[in-house]
Order: C-alpha cells, then structure tokens, then sequence
C-alpha cells in the first residue's frame, strides 16, 4: 500500500496532529522572530501619513480579541490535542503581532500610551462571537481570514514606498505577512484533510465561508465606519482583490472547482 493511501485512510486527529508538529518544527527553527531585536525601531517615520496609523490601529485592535478567538477555538476543539497545541502557538504569535502594531504607535508618535489604553477598553467592552457554528466552518473561515490579512499586510507594505518609507514599520509587516501566510497554509492543509473524510460536509462549509466573507471584530468599533473608508481610500483590499487572490487561490490550492461549490450548496 503507498503512502498516500495510508494518509487517506488514518484518522483525522493523526493527520492533524502530524500537521501541526510540522508547524512547530518549522516555526522554530526558521520563523520565530523578536519583537525587540528583529525590527529596527530606531528608523521608525514619524511624519508618515496619519491614514496609515488608522490602519495599523484598526489591525492591532482586531487582534486584542485574542481572548476571544482563542477561548472559542479552545473550548471548540477541546478532545483534540493537534487543535488545541496549534491554538496555544497560534495565539502566542498573534499577541506578539498586537504587541508589535502597538509598539509602531507608539514609537511613531501616532498615538498615546492613554489612546492604546482607550482602544483596549473599547475592545475588551464587546465580545467576539464566531460566525459559524461548525468547527470545520471555524477553520475555513480561519483559513480565508488568514490569507486576507496577509494581502492586507503586503499592500500596506507596497503603499509605504510611495508615503515617504518607514524601515521600521516595513520590517514589521514583512513578518507579519509571513507569519499570517504560514497560519493559513496550516488552516488550508487541515481542510484538506477534512475533505477527504467528509468531502460533501466540509465543501458546504467552504461555500458558506467563501460566500459571505467578512474580516473578525472591526465591526465591533464604534469608528468601524471611518476605519473602513480609510482602509479603502489607501486601495489595500477590495472586492476584485478578494476574488482573485483569496477566494480563487483557496479553491486552486484545495483543488475544489466553483461547481463542487454550488453542487453541496444546493
């Protein structure tokens, strides 16, 4: 028997867990990074404009529902040590890119150590509630989630250069936007495992996910508005953006073709 029928036939918790200690193989031999000493914080602009500390304030707090995320995920996948081990790496490395965001305020003069302290409130003041309530749905929506917001993160990147640079910042989402490709080609390898136990299943899900994306938590500010419409005045992310470097891409990398999709939508 060859090995690709044997990874068809193990259970789904083997596979995953076989995934996840790639993962952190991976992560620690070549990914972890130091907020300290890998970003060159003395080169920070403070004259960049202030549309893009929007941005940035927008992302940080988006990521201070760590509490949340982590919390649903764990309790979800409770009887699944690869979920839960991931989860716990997961979680480690999205505070550290909140704690970055908030240092690049900082230190660029955008904002005060009063104004994060707001933020922190106003985000700790609501909830998150997931928008699915399928774990395998969860884990499409995380990987669709993940891959947007490394498109974010590149495009941010690329506007700088026209905004006057900020080495700083630019190092700061260049490994952000590695660490959030990484978590999404974990999410998209745990759903192809998933597609092959309970293909019909995960592709309803898949459907759901893809059809009506929205980004977590921005809605959950009061300003989500302003946020939004500066976001789009910078061109970071729009509709044709998320067709064809995030839904398209998915169903490529998955090898799922949009009529699988409309078949176990109907």
């Amino acid at each position: 028997m060859d090995g690709s029928v044997l990874v068809e036939c193990e259970p789904v918790e083997t596979s995953l867990y076989r995934l996840y200690r790639g993962f952190f193989d991976l992560a620690e031999r070549n990914r972890r990074w130091s907020l300290r000493d890998d970003i060159p914080w003395d080169q920070t602009n403070r004259s960049l404009n202030p549309a893009v500390a929007t941005v940035v304030e927008s992302f940080c707090a988006v990521e201070m529902y760590l509490p949340d995320y982590v919390g649903r995920a764990m309790s979800g996948f409770r009887s699944s040590r690869a979920q839960t081990w991931f989860y716990a790496n997961w979680g480690y490395e999205e505070s550290k890119h909140s704690l970055a965001l908030g240092d690049w305020l900082l230190r660029s003069g955008m904002r005060s150590e009063a104004q994060m302290a707001d933020l922190a409130d106003e985000v700790f003041t609501h909830e998150w509630v997931p928008p699915l309530d399928s774990p395998v749905g969860m884990l499409a929506y995380a990987m669709v989630q993940e891959l947007a917001t490394a498109m974010y993160y590149r495009n941010l990147h690329r506007r700088l250069a026209e905004m006057g640079g900020d080495p700083a910042l630019s190092r700061l989402l260049v490994l952000l936007r590695i660490d959030e490709q990484t978590h999404h080609r974990f999410f998209l390898e745990t759903i192809k495992i998933h597609l092959r136990h309970d293909r019909d299943g995960t592709l309803q899900q898949l459907h759901q996910v893809l059809h009506h994306f929205a980004m977590p938590a921005l809605h959950l500010l009061a300003d989500s508005r302003q946020r939004e419409a500066v976001i789009r005045s910078l061109h970071l992310f729009d509709e044709r953006t998320y067709f064809h470097e995030v839904y398209q891409k998915v169903l490529t990398d998955l090898g799922v073709n949009r009529g699988d999709l409309r078949r176990c939508a109907a």
